[in-house]
């Protein structure tokens, strides 16, 4: 029987940014392909975790109009200054809370011959839906051999 010894690669970084808006994508694509091609991980996965319970993270098409338009649906789905949250009695931000929850604090996806391996219109995006704030985080951590 042949024995496989593979050599484990965990690679951890952090992105650090600020916002300006309430609402914002910020596309952090090619930060996490640099953080990628840094770690040396040839074949593996790339966890991208943003540690807020009022921000997300999404991969999709970097166009304007469907930028816009995601933010607009966001707002829909979750009604900001809503009555009927009763979070906004300690805190007007329920509406970025339930955001989060919805759409999720993290993506994985897979690293290949060294790259991060992503859809032709797929970009990753920060998803603030509390800002403006002057510090956000994300956490990379690369895996793999």
């Amino acid at each position: 029987m042949d024995k496989w010894c593979l050599e484990l690669i965990v690679y951890i970084r952090e992105i650090a940014l600020s916002t300006s808006k309430q609402f914002e994508l910020i596309d952090i694509t090619y930060r996490v392909e640099k953080i990628v091609e840094e770690s040396g991980v040839r074949n593996g996965i790339v966890l991208v975790f943003a540690p807020h319970a009022t921000a997300a993270i999404i991969a999709n098409e970097h166009e304007s109009g469907l930028i816009s338009d995601i933010i607009e649906e966001i707002k829909d789905l979750t009604k900001p200054g809503s009555s009927r949250w009763r979070h906004n009695i300690i805190d007007d931000n329920a509406h970025a809370h339930i955001g989060s929850a919805l759409i999720g604090a993290d993506r994985v996806f897979p690293v290949i011959n060294g790259r991060l391996i992503r859809g032709t219109w797929q970009n990753i995006f920060l998803v603030e839906m509390d800002g403006p704030r002057s510090r956000r985080r994300v956490i990379v951590t690369v895996m793999g051999e």
